[in-house]
């Protein structure tokens, strides 16, 4: 059945999963605030800042409005940066005039509350303005999406009829989802791997091999694991894909910002120039202070987020942060401590 489905945030992301959308024929419209790149989606049906080889579907309609872009939608989705979640909530209770399902793609912890997205959402979005609300995520590129490679992701609520709305929203021949109903582990494991991420790439950039990548994995899971139980999460979901699946992909590709950002930082560059150099969110960064926040307020131990967080925060050398790891006190494997 045709949907009315509003994307909120014109980038990689947003773009590639409106292409779906418009692909499997629901009616798309997506909300941003840059007039020349709405302009440029609406006139010449692309968006060459984000996927600058993607030509999107000319049934996609870019609005500046807020409002015009949610009218009458079955369905919601949030892809815009962490930062911008309660903001662009509050704009849409105000904005709202019906009920659509909320669903959002976005990856991360808010600062300061620490809290998952799916949180946020429902603090801002009251009942009488939301179906319920879905997370969206896994191992994905928009670069591969946009191009049709097979990807496979999770759609997560409570509400298990929820889940499978957005299961049928988004299936099709190159875009498989499953449902789960952990939600605070798909939540966590989604924010957690930018974390690791930006580690893989600082040992690439080290210069480091293969060895000390699958290290800094199997053990990020293990952080990443210990963190969401402790917030309640299902330690299954950490071996699915919303865990190692988004874990593998974002830590072993050129397309991951964190990993580009992280290997930039290997290679001695300042977090300054790296985040001017990305010229995009690097979300893991703003997680990494999150995540190292809420593992000492819920006494939970995580060697390699702490150490991220010096390099990132605290101006430590990346090198002698990795050393520092590799020399703490020996551990049994099933402890789940590096």
């Amino acid at each position: 059945m045709k949907q009315k489905v509003a994307v909120l945030g014109p980038g990689s992301w947003g773009t590639a999963l409106a292409q779906v959308l418009a692909e499997n024929g629901h009616e798309v419209r997506i909300w941003g605030h840059n007039k020349a790149q709405i302009d440029e989606i609406n006139t010449q049906h692309t968006n060459h800042h984000y996927l600058p080889d993607l030509v999107i579907p000319e049934t996609i309609q870019g609005k500046m409005s807020l409002e015009e872009c949610i009218v009458d939608a079955d369905a919601v989705l949030f892809v815009v940066p962490t930062k911008a979640i309660r903001t662009v909530a509050q704009e849409f209770t105000e904005k709202c005039k019906n009920q659509p399902l909320i669903i959002h793609a976005s990856k991360g912890l808010e600062q300061g509350s620490h809290k998952r997205i799916s949180e946020v959402l429902l603090e801002e979005i009251p009942s009488e303005k939301r179906r319920g609300v879905v997370v969206l995520s896994g191992p994905s590129h928009a670069e591969e999406v946009a191009v049709h490679d097979i990807t496979t992701i999770t759609a997560a609520s409570e509400d298990l009829e929820a889940a499978i709305y957005v299961q049928r929203l988004f299936m099709n021949d190159y875009f498989r989802i499953y449902t789960n109903d952990d939600v605070i582990g798909v939540e966590t494991g989604a924010a957690l791997k930018n974390i690791i991420a930006l580690g893989a790439g600082a040992i690439h950039g080290l210069g480091f091999g293969d060895d000390a990548k699958a290290a800094i994995m199997t053990r990020g899971l293990a952080e990443i694991s210990r963190l969401g139980v402790a917030m309640g999460a299902n330690p299954l979901t950490f071996i699915g894909l919303s865990g190692v699946g988004d874990l593998i992909v974002t830590c072993t590709s050129v397309h991951s910002r964190n990993w580009r950002a992280g290997n930039l930082l290997g290679k001695g560059h300042s977090l300054d120039e790296v985040l001017e150099n990305m010229g995009m969110i690097v979300e893991g960064v703003s997680t990494t202070k999150a995540a190292y926040e809420l593992s000492q307020q819920l006494n939970v131990d995580m060697p390699i987020t702490e150490a991220i967080y010096k390099v990132l925060y605290e101006g430590q050398d990346v090198k002698q942060a990795a050393k520092e790891i590799m020399l703490r006190d020996g551990k049994m494997e099933n402890e789940f401590s590096v």
